[in-house]
């Protein structure tokens, strides 16, 4: 009896933070694809949100300004289209994630036989549309349904892990009183870990991780294999590195 009560109380707690894309207000469109070169090959970017806009969802190019309402990235999906490998036939799928890299659904497999390219992928990908259109999607109103379900437990696990000496309130203070043009095409997104951030961009691709240190206006950084400090300065944050041993700074633009 009591295992009955066990797994129904953990099949209630999984629907109680299960999602759906009814829970998202609109959909990233990709412009380049790992299996094609180029921005927009054989059309498929511009195919894709056509095909989003006939089932119903609200869409935009990763390279789009996005609408004021559209600015928590965590409310977006982010739609990509995958080819699966197969001999003497072309196949693709559409698969939509969270902010966080999370798979929030697949769609069915579209195949063709064709031979020419641009020919195949057309095909395929209003085939595997099929099963995207009849998720019947419409926006639920669930406004900042990822973040709040999520980021709370990450957030509480980051602030057990700040030193001592710093604290909460001083380091949002830090973060928050930094300039953030909301229009820079190279805005960076801060993701709470449990030692610190991850800065993602709008594909969303994780960009730098952060480590918190003693100071609530540095951490310690590494992008690219390369270790530095983010630190601010002037209302701004700078990375920093040395290279040929000489320091070099840039500017990062980040909302936090």
């Amino acid at each position: 009896m009591r295992i009955k009560f066990l797994l129904l109380f953990l099949f209630t707690s999984f629907l109680g933070f299960s999602q759906s894309v009814n829970d998202f207000k609109a959909v990233i469109v990709p412009i380049k694809f790992d299996f094609a070169k180029g921005v927009n090959p054989y059309r498929l970017s511009t195919q894709t949100k056509a095909n989003l806009i006939k089932a119903g969802f609200e869409a935009y190019y990763e390279n789009d300004q996005l609408p004021a309402e559209l600015i928590n990235r965590c409310d977006l999906l982010y739609a990509d289209v995958k080819r699966d490998n197969a001999f003497l036939v072309t196949k693709l799928f559409i698969e939509f994630k969270d902010c966080y890299g999370k798979v929030m659904y697949t769609s069915e497999i579209g195949r063709s036989k064709e031979k020419d390219f641009e020919t195949a992928y057309r095909e395929c990908l209003d085939l595997a549309f099929v099963s995207v259109n009849n998720l019947h999607y419409k926006y639920n109103g669930k406004t900042g349904v990822v973040s709040s379900a999520i980021t709370p437990a990450v957030t509480v696990a980051a602030v057990s892990s700040v030193p001592a000496t710093t604290s909460v309130a001083s380091t949002t203070s830090a973060v928050s009183t930094t300039a953030v043009n909301l229009s820079d095409p190279n805005l960076l997104y801060a993701q709470p870990t449990e030692t610190g951030y991850q800065l993602i961009d709008k594909t969303p691709k994780v960009v730098m991780k952060l480590m918190k240190t003693s100071r609530p206006d540095s951490f310690i950084a590494i992008k690219d294999g390369v270790q530095g400090t983010l630190n601010a300065k002037d209302n701004q944050w700078f990375f920093e590195y040395y290279k040929d041993d000489k320091l070099v700074s840039e500017k990062v633009s980040v909302k936090f």
